[in-house]
């Protein structure tokens, strides 16, 4: 049961934060047809009440119950461990999107429709990535190197790196 709700907010959350990121450039683009007045304003505070209230808690919910059901079902499949990757891409393009909401709204700040064309894509096809990967299951066994599916290989991989070392 536990885990069944946890999925379904998992989903829920992932579903929220793509959408958000697969929005914001269009309002971006809004940012050019709107001067330093009342608009500009209105415009930013939607813009960034999306990024900060909506889009952000979503993805922070999305990776903590990702985190969860690792420890709930199969944390060394060779397929999760690929859908953990393609997480990753969809974490460094909200961080950019985030530097975006920062720069735009300076003076001057402005926003190309190939930049939001190029964006959605990237958000898009991250997604869909995510979504084959999780629903296919394929079996990566042979293209992965054998150490990536075993648990506490990392620290034998990389431990004589570590500077902590005890």
């Amino acid at each position: 049961m536990l885990m069944l709700w946890v999925k379904g907010l998992h989903i829920a959350a992932i579903a929220v934060w793509v959408a958000g990121l697969v929005c914001l450039p269009g309002l971006y683009l809004r940012r050019a047809r709107v001067g330093h007045d009342a608009a500009f304003h209105s415009l930013h505070a939607t813009v960034r009440y999306l990024y900060v209230g909506i889009v952000s808690p979503a993805a922070f919910i999305a990776v903590g119950s990702g985190t969860a059901l690792i420890f709930l079902q199969q944390a060394f499949a060779p397929w999760f461990q690929l859908k953990l990757a393609f997480v990753g891409v969809l974490v460094v393009l909200h961080i950019l999107t985030g530097a975006v909401v920062i720069g735009l709204f300076r003076r001057g700040g402005e926003y190309s429709l190939s930049r939001g064309l190029v964006a959605m894509t990237a958000v898009i096809t991250t997604a869909a990535a995510i979504l084959v990967v999780v629903l296919a299951k394929p079996d990566l066994q042979g293209l992965l190197p054998q150490a990536l599916s075993e648990p506490g290989a990392l620290k034998r991989l990389v431990g004589e790196f570590n500077p902590f070392r005890r």
